[in-house]
C-alpha cells in the first residue's frame, strides 16, 4: 500500500488548473480531460465524473473539515505574491505559538489551502535573529537534535 495522493472535486477545470499554476506553481503532470494529476500528488477531478464514482447527487463545498498543505522556503516573497492576486482567505498570514508563518484560503471550489513556512526556515529565522540552538528548541517546543539537524542543513 502506498500514499498516491489527495483528489479534489472541481466545478471548472480551467479554472482550477490556472488558479494551482499561478498560485502555487504546480505544473500539470498528467490531463486526461476529466481528470488532472498536478505535481506533488493533486489530482483534480470534474464534479461531473466524481458524482458519478461517489454515487451520490450532491457534493458538499466549503467544509472546512481539511485542507491541502503546502510550505514554503521564501514566505515573504510568497506573501507578496499573493497580494497581487485575487485570493479568498480563511485568515490573513499568522504566527503559530511553535513560531511557523502560514496563511490559509481557499481554492475556486473552496477547498481550503495552507502554505506555512519551510521548518527548517522558522530555525534559521530565530537562529538569525541571534537565539541560541536551545532558546530556538524551547520556543518551537521541539528537541534540540531537531534544531541542530536544520541549523547543519540536514
Amino acid at each position: 500500500m502506498k500514499y498516491a495522493g489527495t483528489l479534489l472535486a472541481v466545478a471548472d477545470m480551467e479554472r482550477s488548473k490556472r488558479f494551482y499554476q499561478e498560485v502555487l506553481g504546480l505544473s500539470v503532470a498528467a490531463d486526461f480531460g476529466a481528470n488532472v494529476m498536478l505535481e506533488g500528488g493533486v489530482f483534480l477531478q470534474t464534479l461531473e465524473t466524481w458524482l458519478t464514482f461517489i454515487r451520490s447527487d450532491e457534493i458538499v463545498f466549503r467544509h472546512h473539515a481539511g485542507e491541502l498543505y503546502f510550505e514554503e522556503t521564501d514566505m515573504d516573497a510568497f506573501l507578496n505574491r499573493l497580494e497581487k492576486l485575487e485570493i479568498e482567505y480563511v485568515h490573513p498570514v499568522i504566527e503559530h505559538s511553535w513560531g511557523q508563518r502560514a496563511v490559509r484560503f481557499y481554492d475556486p471550489d473552496r477547498h481550503i489551502i495552507e502554505v506555512g513556512e519551510d521548518m527548517t526556515m522558522v530555525v534559521r529565522r530565530f537562529w538569525n535573529g541571534g537565539m541560541t540552538a536551545e532558546q530556538i528548541a524551547l520556543r518551537m517546543d521541539v528537541p534540540l537534535d531537531y534544531v541542530e539537524a536544520r541549523l547543519a542543513g540536514e
